[in-house]
C-alpha cells in the first residue's frame, strides 16, 4: 500500500493516485491536488457550516420589496442568480416567483447607484485583461513599457489586480521608473484589503529594509499573511527562514511543511517537456570571466546556427529547436519556431526530431493541438529506429492508453530501452513503476535507483519524488533534512526562476539598484546564486539604495546566508571581512576559522594560501613557519593558478627563515643592530616579493626569447660517404634527419659500415 503523502509524480505531472482514478484532477490554489492527503500538516480546523444564501430583497418591477425565488423559469430556463438577459440597459433583475413567465413577479436585484458602479468595475477589469493580454504578447520593451503606462491608468481607477502588478514594476523598477515609496503606499491600500501578494511584497519591503526601517518581526507577521492567502512565494520565503534559522526558531519539520506545499503546485506544473530552464549567473564569476558563467548565447553565434539551420543542417535544426521549446539560454521559449525546426529536422530523417515533434503532439499548446494519434505516429517512427525519446514516449502512450490500449507490460518495456540508453524520462517513468507495482511487484529500492539516476540529469520531478520518499520514509530511512533539501531544489525550479535573468538583465544594462531589489527578493526566497549576487552588488558600491555605511553589513550578512549553503567563495569573503573589518570589527581569530572551513570542508587554494600568511605573521594563529609553508604547498597542489603567488610568498618565507636561522648562530647582536623597517621602511617584505618577481619575469622572459630565437633548417644535401674513423678521435653526431619511409636499407647500410 502506498504510504500516505508519498505521492510520486510522473513525467506527465501526474500522480499515482491520479492514474488509479482516471479523472483528471486540478491543483487547488496552494498547489496540492484535490483528494491528495498531507502528512506532517497541522490538523484543518473543522469544516464550517455553510452559511444559508443571502436572498437579495428586490426593488422596483412589480414585486418591490420581496425577495428573490431561485432558480426560477424565464423563457423556459431556468436561471439561479440574478441576470441582464431580457433587458438592454444590463441592470440585474430576479424573479420572485418560479414561473416569471406566467405570473410576472419580478424586481431589480441592484439600486440603479449599484448597476452603474458594476458597470464601472466590469469596464475597468476588461481593461486591466486586454493590457495583461498584450503585455504577455510582446517581447519589445518599448511596447512594454507604453502598456504599463495604460497599466497605470487602470491602477489609478482602483483596479485591485492592476494597483499590485503597478506596484511590483515599481518596486523593480520593470518596464516603470523605479520608485519604492509609491510602491510601499500602494502595496500597505492593497494588504489592507488582505491581498495576499501585496503582504507578501510588504513582507520583504520590512525584511530588506527598503522605504522602512528594517524590523524582522514586521516582516514575518506579513509573510504569514501571505501565506495564509496562499501565496507560494510567502511559503517558499518561511520554508528558508524556518529551515536556515532567519528570525525563526530553526525548524526542519516546519521548513517541510511550507516547501512541500510549493513542491506540490512547482511539480503539478511541469510537463512532459521537464519545463523551462534556469540560469543562475553569479555576477562575480561574470565580472572575472565574462560569458564564462551565464550559459547565454550571444546573438551572433545565434544568428549563425539560424544560418547553418536554413542550409539545412539538421543538427543546427534539432538545436534550435530545443531551445525554442524549453527556453534559456538567451532565447525565449517559442513553440511554433521549435515545431518549424523539428519538422525540417524530421522529414530530413532525423529520430530525435520525430521524438520531440511526438512529445508537441502529446502535450498539445496554443500552436501545436494535442493529438495522441499524430504524437505515437512520432514516437513509433523515432522508436522504430532505436532512438530513447521516441521509446519513452511510447511508453507513456501504452502506460497511460494514449491513443492504444492500456498495456503496462509494453510500456515497461520501452522504459527499459530508454533507461538503458541513459534517457532521463526513462528512468524516472520506470521508477515510478517499480513505486506503484504497475506492470511490476512493488520494489522500492528500485524505484530509489532510477530516482537517483533521474535525478543526476536534474529532472525535477525525480527530485521531487525522492523528497517524498524521504519526508515518509518509503524505502529507505526517513530524513527530514534531505527531504527539505530536494524539495528546496524543486521550488526553485518554479516560474519565480525567471525573475533571476531578469535581475541579470538589470545588471547588464547598468540598473543596479533594479537588480539588487529583484535580487533581494529571491535571495529572501533561499536562493543561493542570489544571496551572493546581492552580497557582490553591495561589496562593489555599486547600488544607491543604501547608505554608504549600510553596505558592508548587509553584504556581511549575504555572505553568511550564501556560506552557509556551501559556497566556497562566500566562505573565504567572510574570513577577508573579518580580516579588514568591513561590516564588522577585525577578528583575525574568526577569519581563521572561516579559512580553515574553506580549506577543509571546499579545498579552496585562496583559503589555504591565506591561512599560509596567517601562520606566517602569527595573526590571529600561533606563528609557525613550518605550517605556513604547508599550507602555502598545499595551495599550489590545489590550484595551478596559485604557484606564482606560492613561489613568491615561499621566496619570502625562506628569506626570513634564513634570518631567524642566523639570529641563532650566535650573530644576534650583528642582526639585532639591523632593522629592516627603519632600513628599508616598514613596508619592507612588499619590496623583496616585487623585487623577487620582477626577478623572475626577466628570467622568464629570457627563456621565451631564446626558445624563439631558432636556426633556420639547411635543405637536404645528399651525406658524403663516411671516412673511416680513427682511433681516440670522436666524431661529432650528425644531425637526425626526419624519415619519409620505413625502408630499412639506410640502417643495414650503416650496419655494414660499422662492421668495415
Amino acid at each position: 500500500m502506498t504510504p500516505v503523502g508519498s505521492n510520486i509524480v510522473t513525467a506527465d505531472g501526474m500522480s499515482s493516485r491520479e492514474r488509479v482514478q482516471p479523472k483528471a484532477e486540478k491543483p487547488t490554489e496552494d498547489g496540492l491536488l484535490e483528494g491528495e492527503e498531507k502528512e506532517d500538516l497541522p490538523s484543518p480546523p473543522a469544516p464550517l457550516e455553510p452559511r444559508p444564501r443571502e436572498v437579495p430583497v428586490v426593488n422596483g418591477g412589480t414585486a418591490n420589496g420581496e425577495p428573490c425565488v431561485f432558480p426560477f423559469l424565464f423563457l423556459m430556463k431556468e436561471y439561479s442568480d440574478c441576470t441582464t438577459e431580457g433587458r438592454g440597459d444590463g441592470r440585474l433583475w430576479c424573479a420572485t416567483t418560479y414561473d416569471y413567465d406566467r405570473e410576472k413577479k419580478w424586481g431589480f436585484c441592484e439600486t440603479e447607484e449599484q448597476a452603474e458602479l458594476r458597470r464601472q468595475a466590469e469596464e475597468v477589469e476588461e481593461q486591466y485583461q486586454e493590457a495583461v493580454r498584450m503585455i504577455n504578447s510582446t517581447s519589445r520593451k518599448s511596447q512594454k513599457k507604453e502598456l504599463y503606462e495604460k497599466l497605470l491608468k487602470v491602477a489609478a481607477k482602483g483596479h485591485h489586480k492592476a494597483m499590485e502588478k503597478v506596484a511590483y514594476a515599481q518596486l523593480f523598477g520593470d518596464y516603470m521608473p523605479q520608485d519604492i515609496p509609491r510602491a510601499k503606499e500602494q502595496l500597505e491600500q492593497l494588504a489592507l484589503e488582505g491581498l495576499p501578494k501585496a503582504q507578501t511584497a510588504l513582507g520583504f519591503l520590512y525584511a530588506a529594509g527598503l522605504g522602512v526601517n528594517s524590523s524582522q518581526a514586521k516582516a514575518l507577521v506579513y509573510y504569514t499573511f501571505g501565506a495564509l492567502g496562499g501565496n507560494l512565494v510567502a511559503h517558499m520565503i518561511l520554508g528558508y527562514r524556518y529551515w536556515g534559522g532567519v528570525g525563526v526558531p530553526q525548524s526542519c519539520e516546519s521548513a517541510l511543511t511550507h516547501y512541500r506545499l510549493v513542491a506540490n503546485h512547482v511539480a503539478s506544473d511541469v510537463s512532459l517537456t521537464g519545463g523551462s530552464a534556469v540560469q543562475r549567473v553569479r555576477l562575480l564569476d561574470e565580472v572575472e570571466n565574462p560569458g564564462s558563467t551565464s550559459g547565454m548565447l550571444e546573438e551572433d553565434l545565434i544568428q549563425y546556427y539560424q544560418f547553418l539551420a536554413e542550409k539545412g543542417d539538421v543538427q543546427a535544426q534539432v538545436g534550435l529547436g530545443q531551445l525554442h521549446l524549453h527556453g534559456g539560454r538567451g532565447v525565449e521559449q517559442n513553440h511554433q519556431r521549435a515545431y518549424d525546426y523539428f519538422n525540417q529536422a524530421a522529414n530530413a530523417g532525423n529520430t530525435h526530431a520525430m521524438a520531440f515533434l511526438g512529445k508537441m503532439y502529446s502535450e498539445g499548446s496554443e500552436f501545436v493541438p494535442q493529438n495522441n494519434e499524430t504524437a505515437l505516429q512520432y514516437f513509433k517512427k523515432a522508436s522504430d529506429l532505436g532512438n530513447p525519446v521516441g521509446q519513452s514516449g511510447l511508453g507513456m502512450a501504452y502506460l497511460y492508453g494514449r491513443g492504444v490500449a492500456v498495456n503496462y507490460e509494453l510500456a515497461l518495456k520501452y522504459f527499459q530501452k530508454a533507461a538503458e540508453q541513459g534517457w532521463v524520462d526513462g528512468q524516472l517513468q520506470l521508477g515510478t513503476m517499480y513505486y506503484n507495482g504497475i506492470g511490476v511487484k512493488r520494489d522500492y529500492k528500485q524505484a530509489l535507483k532510477f530516482f537517483n539516476l533521474a535525478s543526476q540529469a536534474g529532472h525535477i520531478l525525480a527530485f521531487y519524488n525522492l523528497a517524498q520518499m524521504h519526508a515518509t520514509g518509503t524505502g529507505v530511512m526517513r530524513s527530514c533534512h534531505t527531504a527539505v533539501e530536494l524539495f528546496k531544489n524543486v521550488c526553485e525550479r518554479g516560474r519565480w526562476s525567471e525573475r533571476l535573468m531578469a535581475a541579470y538583465g538589470s545588471f547588464k544594462e547598468g540598473n543596479m539598484d533594479g537588480a539588487l531589489v529583484q535580487y533581494l527578493l529571491l535571495a529572501e526566497q533561499g536562493y543561493e546564486v542570489a544571496q551572493s549576487n546581492v552580497a557582490f552588488i553591495l561589496d562593489q558600491k555599486e547600488a544607491q539604495l543604501f547608505m554608504e555605511n549600510e553596505t558592508y553589513p548587509r553584504a556581511l550578512l549575504h555572505w553568511t546566508r550564501a556560506a552557509a549553503q556551501g559556497y566556497t567563495v562566500a566562505r573565504i569573503k567572510l574570513g577577508d571581512y573579518h580580516f579588514y573589518g568591513h561590516g564588522t570589527d577585525v577578528d583575525y581569530e574568526t577569519a581563521v576559522i572561516h579559512y580553515r572551513l574553506a580549506s577543509e570542508q571546499q579545498h579552496s587554494a585562496q583559503a589555504m594560501f591565506n591561512l599560509g600568511y596567517m601562520h606566517e605573521k602569527g595573526l590571529g594563529i600561533k606563528q609557525d613557519i613550518h605550517l605556513a609553508k604547508r599550507f602555502y604547498d598545499m595551495a599550489a597542489e590545489a590550484s595551478p593558478d596559485a604557484q606564482v603567488p606560492v613561489f613568491l610568498a615561499l621566496c619570502k618565507l625562506g628569506l626570513v627563515y634564513t634570518l631567524q636561522y642566523m639570529q641563532g648562530l650566535n650573530m644576534n647582536e650583528l642582526v639585532s643592530q639591523v632593522d629592516m623597517d627603519q632600513l628599508l621602511g616598514p613596508e619592507w617584505d612588499l619590496y623583496l616579493m616585487t623585487v623577487i618577481a620582477l626577478l623572475l619575469g626577466t628570467v622568464i622572459a629570457y627563456r621565451q626569447r631564446q626558445h624563439q630565437i631558432a636556426v633556420p633548417p639547411r635543405p637536404p644535401t645528399p651525406a658524403p660517404a663516411p671516412a673511416p674513423a680513427r682511433p681516440n678521435q670522436e666524431q661529432p653526431p650528425a644531425p637526425a634527419e626526419p624519415q619519409a619511409s620505413s625502408d630499412p636499407e639506410p640502417q643495414e647500410e650503416a650496419e655494414a659500415e660499422q662492421q668495415q
